[in-house]
């Protein structure tokens, strides 16, 4: 049989799932212990145990000028940034996309502008947000906007061109007006694949706002790994790197199981 063919068992595939995982752990624990038995003050690969006990005071000890408790409140800063953001602009993608892929003369006049502005390095923008908006939350938010929303408008209307042209045949033969045929050929079919874009638009939303709370912000994630660089605090900015990327990961999860839930025919034939 082809190797393109052989499909693991659901035991092995667990196996092998959480493989790259532990390699990953099991090398960095032999490569810090290694360093440490030769320089115990080695601050570049701390151990488990440090990194414990550096988590353990950001997540229980008050901090003295604020009086909150830093994980906490980093935590709920970025969340607040970033769902934000994300909201922003999964509402003016879905909206957008659609009527630029469904209607030819706004496909002209938009499309080739949001594809040359999706061009446009949202991190490069970020000083000119920062001079107009100032360094509040107005300018992190509108980074993340600006940094998703045009690859998600972009995708929809890809998938929007990739419609069955014999769907909107027969929609108009049957009597319906645009209007009908968006909301009830083009919008339910969007919505799962507009899913698929806000889970692929993860990773850069959590880059922008990453950068931005390390050039101007009082609290967030990546304020306080960029405030601890400083010191050298490697027990501090690993643990937090693996937690922003465990928050990534929930919200993926999140997504992925919401689509399954609301879009059972989708994810149906996505699996297929």
């Amino acid at each position: 049989m082809r190797v393109i063919n052989r499909h693991p068992r659901p035991g092995s595939g667990r196996v092998l799932m959480l493989l790259p995982f532990l390699l990953v752990g099991l090398g960095y624990i032999v490569v810090s212990t290694m360093r440490h038995e030769v320089n115990p003050s080695d601050k570049v690969l701390p151990t488990l145990a440090q990194m414990a006990a550096g988590m353990r005071e950001m997540a229980l000890t008050r901090d003295m000028a604020t009086g909150q408790y830093p994980l906490l409140a980093d935590t709920l800063a970025s969340l607040r940034r970033i769902l934000s953001g994300l909201a922003i602009a999964t509402a003016i993608s879905f909206g957008l996309g659609i009527l630029v892929g469904m209607v030819p003369y706004l496909r002209k006049l938009l499309l080739p502008f949001i594809t040359a502005f999706s061009m446009v390095p949202p991190l490069a923008v970020l000083p000119i947000l920062f001079i107009i908006a100032g360094i509040g939350e107005t300018a992190k938010v509108a980074l993340i906007v600006i940094g998703t929303a045009p690859y998600i408008v972009r995708d929809l209307v890809l998938r929007v061109e990739e419609l069955p042209r014999a769907q909107m045949i027969k929609a108009q033969t049957l009597g319906a007006s645009s209007w009908q045929i968006a909301l009830r050929v083009v919008v339910p079919q969007m919505a799962p694949r507009l899913i698929d874009s806000l889970r692929l638009s993860l990773g850069p939303a959590w880059l922008y706002l990453i950068s931005a709370e390390a050039i101007a912000a009082q609290d967030g994630l990546g304020y306080r790994i960029f405030l601890v660089r400083r010191y050298f605090a490697m027990d501090i900015i690993i643990p937090y790197v693996l937690w922003i990327t465990l928050l990534a990961v929930v919200f993926d999860a999140a997504l992925r199981l919401a689509q399954a839930k609301a879009f059972p025919w989708f994810a149906g034939a996505a699996r297929s």
